[in-house]
């Protein structure tokens, strides 16, 4: 009969009797121990102060988590593992992420049971204060293991598991993090206390990134409540927006509505500031904008002029930047009919740029101060027609500033995006947006991503 299969710890093979000759610790020498013990702790310490200092360089919760898994995995002598962020507070957000794992192997771990797993004791426990971690030194020897839960370990070829609770008395529990061995292992006193440690620290980064998280979401849905719900449909006229909410929430918008004789009122704009004051502005300036525009919107410079007054009496500490634009697309044009004829003016702002089959370029207009920084604003408008089949790209300087460019660099950019927009999707105004976004600011739409509020407002002309 064979020997039973004894569990390695920590990836040493503890089947392995230690050699009979090996001598017993010097008595005689306690300095040497001292000395070894002593180099052994600044040696941990400078790893944990490595890798903290790798964590608090993150800037996403999720950027956060991938770091945990990949430090974590190397203090406790693992090559997979997954977090769970599952806050107890049950506000969210809830995801989970895996290292050396692809979401189908998350996937078939999620089927197993949680009351058989080591992560969903900790995140299932009632227990107050925080709890333990869990290992599960050989899940493929265990007899009282869940049967689906040996046949997921098989499957993924992993033989242990060692569950960390990401909780502290401050931050609460947050969910728990979890590293895969492929052989029977567990790890030794010195890793559990290391990774302990580790794991304390992450908590309290993970709780500063959750509000960050939490904050940006928050800011996004006020933000979308106060710019337009769905865009006007107008003949002779196609319109997209794209609105990206930065961290703290700025006071970027973008507007478009109909006007009398089939005409169409588009603009965009920026509040000085940021957070929830700076909103509070952009959706009292928007809606003044709106009433402005309806009653005298054939003269953009006149709309302008009187939000700069309504901005100088309510907000005196306050200054905007903002562009509007009166158009009349083609069946509703003046003259002969046989294009599109566009009167805008600027207050400060970016100007626009006309993306077409045969030019890419942008409208010259006139520099001017922005809203509340001058006792009088004052500024001459521009026209211009596109042709049928032009885009007219509307977009706050959130999108040039994000780049980290100079500013004649982030022209640049964004002119050479709008110009290599592919013909194939010319005639979708959220596809050409789409294009210049991702191409000016690679990963632009990935979640948690740092930067200013950008918007684009896009008006294909038929």
């Amino acid at each position: 009969m064979s020997a039973p299969h004894l569990p390695k710890v920590a990836g040493i093979d503890s089947a392995v009797p230690a050699p009979a000759h090996t001598a017993a610790p010097f008595a005689h020498a306690p300095g040497a121990m001292i000395q070894d013990r002593l180099a052994g702790w600044v040696s941990d310490l400078t790893t944990l102060h490595e890798l903290t200092e790798r964590l608090a360089r993150t800037g996403s919760l999720d950027e956060a988590l991938d770091e945990l898994l990949h430090a974590g995995a190397a203090l406790v002598g693992a090559r997979r593992g997954m977090a769970v962020l599952e806050p107890a507070d049950g506000r969210g957000p809830a995801s989970t992420v895996g290292l050396g794992l692809a979401r189908a192997d998350l996937g078939h771990i999620e089927t197993v049971p949680r009351s058989a797993t080591g992560y969903g004791r900790i995140l299932d426990s009632g227990t107050p204060g925080v709890p333990g971690p869990v290992a599960q030194a050989d899940l493929l020897h265990d007899a009282t293991l869940d049967p689906r839960h040996r046949e997921v370990a098989a499957r993924l070829g992993y033989a242990a598991s060692y569950a960390l609770p990401l909780a502290t008395e401050e931050a609460g529990r947050l969910g728990v993090a979890v590293w895969f061995y492929d052989e029977p292992a567990e790890p030794v006193d010195r890793q559990r206390h290391l990774v302990g440690l580790y794991g304390r620290y992450a908590t309290e980064h993970l709780a500063r990134m959750l509000e960050l998280e939490r904050t940006r979401h928050q800011m996004a849905a006020i933000a979308d409540e106060l710019l337009p719900g769905r865009l006007p449909r107008v003949p002779g006229v196609r319109l997209a927006a794209r609105h990206l909410t930065g961290p703290r929430g700025g006071g970027e918008w973008y507007d478009a509505l109909p006007l009398p004789e089939g005409a169409l009122g588009l603009a965009v704009g920026s509040v000085s500031g940021s957070g929830p004051s700076a909103l509070a502005a952009m959706g009292r300036l928007r809606a003044s904008l709106r009433a402005y525009a309806v009653m005298e919107g054939e003269d953009p410079v006149a709309v302008l002029s009187d939000l700069e007054l309504l901005l100088r009496l309510t907000e005196p500490a306050r200054s905007a930047t903002a562009l509007f634009a009166y158009c009349e697309p083609a069946p509703a044009a003046h003259g002969d009919g046989t294009g599109s004829r566009i009167v805008l003016a600027g207050a400060g702002h970016t100007p626009p740029l006309v993306v077409g089959q045969h030019r890419t370029e942008f409208v010259e207009t006139s520099l001017s101060a922005p809203l509340g920084m001058l006792a009088c604003w004052e500024a001459p408008s521009v026209e211009f027609s596109p042709a049928p089949g032009e885009t007219v790209l509307l977009y706050t300087d959130g999108l040039l500033r994000r780049t980290g460019d100079p500013m004649d660099r982030a022209f640049t950019r964004l002119h050479t995006a709008a110009a290599s927009v592919p013909r194939a999707v010319r005639d979708d105004p959220g596809a050409v947006a789409d294009h210049v976004l991702r191409t000016v600011l690679p990963g632009a739409f990935d979640a948690g991503r740092d930067g200013e509020d950008v918007v684009i407002l896009a008006a294909r002309f038929e």
